[in-house]
């Protein structure tokens, strides 16, 4: 989870993680519309991370010129090839040398543009505040990417068409990724954010330093009553705030870290199995490997160099 909201968080700048060879870049801007950023890296080997997306919301009261609303995703499962019609990748030949994908998107709305949508418009649902930029604190939240959005950011991947008609196409496309995405946000105005607190900025950043003591725990684990005590925050609130601004529990965000860390100990450092089962905390080898086996589908043998 941690490596795909940290991707999610730098979409809009030029480098992911220097492990990962950027293979294409594509950045464009539709007049009157959208600016957006695509790109795609050469994907680890052992990269398991799911498709993410998350909604950006930047508020500022006294530069309204400023706001802007802007979607990220990060999906797996495609192959880059540089030849666009190469025949061993439509045929999956020995010699095709094309590469499995991270595709990281960026899609940048001005304020401006969105007003369009609701000029005039009765600001009953938390969709049309938020798109009108009368929501006075900034927010970035993440939700999943469903069936209709990862279609829509795979044909903004695959597509023949250029120049107008190009623009025509990502246009109408985009269009949809905004109308599918903004479905995250909650509809009735009454009942605001899932957690009212968090629009408390001394709140939001109590669940921030949470999810920093759980990193620096990785090897010693810590209860959530511990946890909550650290940040000074119910332990109630803490697991509300978390999972809304994280997306996840604290303990399935938890051990998706530590399995990634194992991942890492085992294939990059070349750990034995027993040292990084010791290194994160269990009480046995057997529980280790069973923990790690149910996150990542292998053996922690089979990661070993």
């Amino acid at each position: 989870m941690l490596q795909t909201l940290d991707i999610l968080q730098s979409a809009h700048l030029n480098t992911v993680d220097s492990r990962m060879p950027l293979l294409e870049m594509k950045e464009h801007y539709v007049p009157g519309s959208v600016r957006y950023v695509i790109r795609r890296y050469d994907a680890p080997e052992f990269w398991t991370a799911q498709d993410s997306g998350m909604l950006v919301y930047h508020f500022e009261k006294n530069n309204a010129e400023d706001n802007f609303f802007e979607l990220r995703f990060c999906i797996t499962g495609n192959k880059y090839c540089s030849e666009k019609n190469c025949v061993a990748c439509k045929e999956m030949q020995a010699d095709c040398k094309s590469h499995n994908t991270l595709d990281v998107f960026s899609f940048h709305f001005s304020s401006l543009f969105l007003n369009q949508f609701v000029n005039n418009v009765k600001l009953t649902t938390r969709k049309d505040e938020v798109l009108a930029f009368k929501h006075t604190l900034s927010f970035h939240k993440l939700f999943p990417v469903c069936s209709r959005k990862r279609i829509l950011l795979d044909a903004l991947l695959n597509n023949n068409f250029n120049g107008a008609a190009e623009n025509i196409y990502m246009n109408a496309k985009v269009h949809e990724l905004l109308l599918y995405s903004i479905e995250c946000l909650i509809d009735e105005k009454d009942e605001g954010f899932a957690c009212k607190f968090l629009d408390d900025e001394a709140g939001r950043d109590r669940i921030y330093k949470a999810r920093e003591i759980l990193l620096q725990h990785i090897g010693d684990p810590i209860t959530i009553k511990a946890l909550s005590r650290k940040i000074a925050m119910n332990e109630c609130y803490l697991k509300k705030g978390f999972k809304e601004i994280f997306g996840t529990t604290i303990f399935d965000f938890y051990q998706q870290q530590r399995m990634e860390h194992a991942k890492y100990l085992l294939y990059e450092k070349g750990l034995s199995v027993t040292d990084v089962s010791d290194l994160l905390g269990y009480s046995s080898i057997s529980h280790f490997s069973a923990a790690f086996k149910k996150h990542t589908g292998l053996k922690p043998c089979e990661l070993l160099k």
